[in-house]
């Protein structure tokens, strides 16, 4: 009597990635790795970083977390600008900021500069830290919320 494989068995090999594709990740990994090790050897300077360009306007403002969704917008004089139950992209922003700033041990109540250029580049930039986020690269809405923090500034 023979033996038949049952008809839910699959052969292991279908299962596997392919050798020439795992070959090819690791060629990928490797000559990253061997680019970026050039550079840093050679102390090439970086490329293709965007223009600050001139100041167009900047405000100061503290960034006050609560709880996973919360945010509190200050004034460094501490008058609150917003106070945010959900707020969105603003507490995704002071949460990387109070995450940087807790690797630094600085104090996360410090305030943050909000800065326009007239590239139209929009960035917060921690000078403590030199911690910085180009608020422009996450979309309009994103960007609109700290335009608007900047209008209420005029």
């Amino acid at each position: 009597m023979t033996h038949l494989p049952s008809p839910t068995y699959k052969s292991r090999e279908k299962e596997l990635i392919p050798r020439t594709l795992l070959l090819g990740m690791l060629a990928l990994a490797l000559s990253t790795l061997a680019i970026t090790s050039f550079a840093v050897l050679t102390d090439r300077p970086p490329v293709a970083q965007p223009q600050a360009g001139a100041v167009k306007r900047e405000m100061w403002i503290v960034l006050q977390g609560h709880d996973a969704q919360a945010v509190t917008v200050r004034n460094t004089d501490g008058t609150v600008l917003l106070d945010l139950p959900h707020g969105g992209f603003v507490t995704v922003v002071q949460s990387g900021l109070a995450t940087e700033r807790r690797k630094h041990g600085l104090d996360p109540l410090s305030p943050v500069r909000i800065v326009e250029y007239t590239s139209g580049r929009l960035a917060a930039e921690d000078p403590e830290t030199g911690w910085s986020v180009e608020l422009y690269a996450f979309g309009q809405d994103n960007k609109a919320a700290f335009e608007r923090l900047l209008d209420q500034q005029q």
